[in-house]
């Protein structure tokens, strides 16, 4: 699409609808519940965290354009968040002298970590630490990821046909001198979600996106990340995890035309499955009722079925 596209515009406000599945696989484990799914334990609804998504976003952006100067991530394990800030001070030629640094050095620090890295540009950042290099607060925000329906959230054992240590795999000689095996297996779980039809909500404020410099571009290359980013990121724990939906709602004033609650009822899932254990997208009706606002474009990026 054209950069001149309407969602493209980041002078205006986008509300945005994403649906997601995953089949088989573990969509974002808890580990303080021993990387069990997320669910809610009084609907048992799947839950999938604002910041796995945006993880997943991160890579995509990684991936893609990463060697590129103005599209650098700032959360990643490759660099100590300090590391960076000390890259921007390095830059500009200024002197560190921490928490206490002078208003219009962070401000300046700031500007250049914003234009260096996508993720604060869209996300935001705090970076007020011992290189302090201010706080961002980014026009992109998501929510929690929930599924439409309960999930079976199933804990399984796993055998490996290797043995970590030596001493395990090592024959042991009983008193009257008859062998026994050593282990010659190792046993672990595996934690899945059978199928789980997940819903998010996200939304981009044109007036951070103008204090950020968040552009046409980098929303282009949200719209490509949400799109790409379970294709770049495959692994055995997660199954198969598949973009369904994209709905983008863009508004003519930059304050809103709508509330962004009343347009998100406008996409509707519905299941159609007849009590049946769901196993599919093709289990659910997905459509938008009614017509946009006036001053609100609707632009379907994917949608079940297309």
């Amino acid at each position: 699409m054209a950069a001149t596209a309407i969602h493209h515009d980041p002078t205006r406000r986008h509300d945005f609808v994403l649906l997601f599945d995953v089949t088989d696989g573990n969509p974002n484990g808890d580990p303080d519940g021993g990387n069990q799914p997320r669910t809610d334990p009084e609907t048992l609804q799947g839950l999938v965290s604002d910041v796995s998504l945006k993880r997943k976003v991160r890579d995509y952006v990684d991936a893609a354009r990463g060697r590129e100067g103005r599209f650098k991530i700032y959360v990643s394990g490759s660099e100590a968040l300090n590391s960076s800030h000390k890259r921007a001070y390095d830059d500009l030629g200024i002197k560190s002298t921490g928490v206490k640094q002078a208003t219009a050095d962070v401000a300046r620090a700031q500007a250049w970590m914003a234009d260096n890295f996508f993720d604060i540009r869209m996300f935001g950042a705090v970076m007020s630490t011992s290189v302090n290099a201010g706080q961002v607060r980014g026009p992109v925000q998501l929510t929690f990821a929930r599924s439409v329906e309960p999930v079976m959230a199933l804990d399984l054992s796993i055998t490996r046909k290797a043995v970590t240590r030596e001493e395990d795999r090592t024959v042991a000689v009983g008193d009257e001198g008859s062998g026994t095996s050593g282990k010659q297996t190792e046993m672990g779980r595996k934690s899945l979600v059978p199928y789980g039809l997940y819903r998010a909500h996200g939304f981009f404020n044109p007036h951070f996106a103008h204090q950020t410099g968040a552009d046409a571009e980098d929303l282009a290359l949200l719209w490509q990340a949400l799109q790409g980013m379970f294709d770049v990121d495959r692994s055995a724990s997660r199954g198969m995890m598949a973009m369904q939906g994209i709905w983008v709602f863009s508004h003519e004033s930059p304050l809103g035309n709508a509330p962004a609650h009343k347009l998100f009822e406008q996409v509707r899932v519905t299941p159609a499955h007849d009590g049946r254990a769901p196993r599919s997208i093709h289990d659910y009706v997905v459509k938008v009722v009614g017509d946009a606002p006036s001053g609100v474009t609707l632009t379907r990026i994917i949608e079940p079925g297309a």
